[in-house]
């Protein structure tokens, strides 16, 4: 404390001056390890940080920016690398057994920080659903305002994310804190599965339906929170949706012998499809007004309710995108909308689509819907419109309302 006063500026803080405010306000020191007595252990979250959930994370085009030009991965047991922007990278050990890994870490998309801690728990396993593999071990990965902050924020937090990861019978082995202003969590995770049946995002096919396994809506919905917009039903819906594992939607996938899926997160519905086409080679129609989103969703986007994520993402992937006329303008925004731990995009045959979206609703995946279809190759092409046109995806859509009747009915 007296260096730091002789010196002018806090020895922990450089920036600072010191005597700081708090000290000459309250007389405690926090750089002596001394701490508020008036800390609160129960605050909301999301207005603590700029950005809420995945909405925080650096936007698409500007990460395309940054990987460009860096050194290319030479190595042959190297099966999946960031080369091709998919959710995990895999690197085999032998002809039987591949490790499968990611990381994944944000701010708080929830106000309560055990919710929270499960949220991104869940968030960080879906890149290891999304390929197919199965998680066995994560590391946590915490930022915490740990001076200004109640330990037992910090304590529910870890404690959810945990709690989650037991379900998903992940051993959590270890992990990394560090003093930050904005809260961050996530963890890195680690899995295996088979070099032969990697799901990728460059494998789909003309005549592949696409499904989705969760609603979209989750940015707005966090945002419209931030500023005390957000109806309530929606926040319970949506954060009962971020915390369910895509365990389920994997294993299903996993027994149908799909190639091409990936997980809806930060760079929106758009943003991640753009990557299946672009790696693929194909053209995707999306038919906007199949696609579940949450209730509440277009209301709130109908007020503006739209954060600058929106706009980010939509700079990017717009680019690949045509928009038919009658198509909804609230619709296409939520398309664009970053997601956090949003479901599964899979591309499946359109002979095995109804068996799959079945099966999904009957495990407990019930929004799980058929949302478009790949209609050709190119470049990377996708074309929103309000309604299937072709006849192969209007069997498609007719085969998963006479499911959704029949299961309604039981």
């Amino acid at each position: 404390m007296q260096r730091s006063i002789k010196l002018g500026h806090c020895i922990c803080n450089t920036r600072q001056a010191c005597p700081c405010e708090i000290f000459k306000g309250k007389n405690v020191c926090l750089c002596a390890g001394e701490r508020l007595e008036d800390m609160p252990e129960h605050v909301e979250l999301t207005k603590f940080v700029e950005n809420a959930g995945c909405a925080s994370k650096i936007n698409q085009n500007d990460l395309k920016i940054v990987l460009e030009g860096l050194p290319e991965i030479d190595n042959p047991r190297v099966l999946v690398s960031a080369d091709t922007s998919d959710d995990a990278g895999v690197y085999m050990i032998n002809d039987k057994y591949a490790l499968v890994q990611s990381v994944d870490v944000f701010a708080p998309s929830v106000d309560d920080p055990y919710t929270f801690g499960q949220i991104a728990a869940a968030n960080s396993l879906s890149d290891i659903y999304a390929m197919g593999g199965k998680p066995l071990t994560a590391l946590s990965i915490i930022g915490f305002p740990i001076e200004t902050m109640s330990h037992k924020v910090m304590n529910q937090i870890l404690l959810g994310g945990i709690v989650k990861m037991k379900e998903a019978r992940v051993a959590v082995i270890g992990g990394h804190s560090i003093k930050d202003n904005e809260i961050k969590f996530g963890f890195a995770v680690t899995g295996e599965i088979h070099p032969q049946r990697i799901i990728t995002n460059d494998r789909a096919k003309p005549g592949d339906v696409l499904v989705l396994t969760k609603p979209l809506g989750t940015g707005i919905i966090g945002f419209a929170s931030q500023i005390g917009r957000a109806p309530e039903s929606a926040l319970k819906a949506v954060s009962q949706s971020m915390a369910e594992l895509n365990k389920t939607a994997s294993e299903v996938m996993r027994k149908l012998r799909v190639t091409t899926a990936t997980d809806v997160t930060g760079f929106g519905f758009l943003g991640h499809l753009s990557e299946i086409v672009i790696q693929s080679k194909v053209t995707a129609e999306v038919y906007v007004d199949r696609v579940p989103v949450f209730e509440g969703v277009l209301d709130l986007v109908k007020q503006e309710m739209i954060s600058g994520a929106i706009e980010r993402n939509k700079e990017y992937a717009s680019r690949y995108v045509t928009v038919e006329s009658g198509v909804c303008s609230s619709r296409e925004a939520v398309l664009y909308d970053a997601q956090t731990s949003g479901g599964l995009l899979i591309a499946i045959k359109e002979e095995k689509s109804r068996e799959l979206v079945s099966l999904l609703k009957e495990r407990g995946v019930v929004h799980a819907a058929v949302v478009g279809g790949i209609i050709g190759e190119s470049d990377g092409k996708i074309i929103l419109k309000s309604q299937p046109g072709r006849t192969k995806q209007k069997v498609a859509i007719a085969d998963q309302d006479k499911e959704n009747q029949r299961i309604n009915t039981r």
